[in-house]
């Protein structure tokens, strides 16, 4: 079985070189790099990107490099034609079609190894599942509670709410949870390709697992540096 660590991050940022910027001393990349190195099912490392700094760091950690189109690098490009575009690579020049692979984005710390390994455990035994992907709970930002702007610039609900009560209490409504854009681990034949996925991830299929976590996050400003830094001491997960 080939199950496939994928590495992606592109140079064109807001927050300059922040995939490379160091956290604890560390380039950012290689918390998410190292942490797929320690698990033991992945037997293939790639990286995609357009940035040859980038690049080239991941190559010193273990990593294939995918040198990315900038048709596919820009502010503007969608995530799934990288993905795409990295495993038609595989299969061109390496004759590897992944069964599982668990896409990681190169601006987020907050992975853990053993959420990994529980993501592909997930899949080998219960092969129906499309996508495992982190979690978290978010009550503030439940979307019963999200505004929307009429045209007359006045305030509206996203949802119609005749026939269902809705408590201004946050405790009170429907435990909501957010994907933490640090990983996701597909099952392929479920997922990549799927025509009729949850949107707006359609990538991801329509039966996804969830692992809830307390947290986890993403990096585009520099207070998220400092906040890495602050969870990765805390969880003491220092590659």
């Amino acid at each position: 079985m080939n199950i496939v660590a994928l590495l992606t991050g592109r140079g064109n940022n807001t927050l300059a070189n922040k995939n490379i910027l160091p956290v604890l001393g560390k380039p950012l990349i290689s918390y998410p790099a190292n942490a797929a190195k320690k698990v033991d099912k992945i037997n293939h490392f790639y990286i995609s990107s357009d940035d040859e700094k980038i690049l080239n760091v991941a190559v010193n950690l273990g990593y294939k490099k995918i040198l990315r189109p900038k048709s596919l690098a820009s502010a503007s490009s969608k995530h799934i034609d990288a993905i795409l575009h990295a495993v038609e690579y595989m299969k061109i020049n390496d004759n590897i079609i992944p069964d599982i692979l668990i896409v990681f984005l190169a601006n987020s710390a907050t992975v853990k190894s053993e959420w990994i390994e529980q993501g592909i455990n997930y899949i080998l035994k219960d092969n129906s599942i499309s996508a495992v992907v982190p979690v978290y709970q978010e009550q503030d930002h439940h979307p019963y509670r999200a505004k929307r702007l009429n045209k007359d610039g006045s305030l509206d609900a996203f949802f119609d709410f005749t026939d269902i009560e809705v408590s201004t209490n946050r405790q009170e409504l429907e435990p909501c949870y957010f994907l933490g854009h640090n990983f996701w681990v597909l099952n392929m034949k479920n997922s990549l390709y799927s025509k009729n996925g949850q949107k707006p991830w359609i990538f991801l299929g329509n039966n996804i697992k969830p692992i809830i976590v307390n947290e986890c996050f993403d990096v585009h400003t520099l207070e998220d540096i400092k906040k890495s830094e602050i969870w990765l001491k805390n969880i003491n997960e220092i590659y």
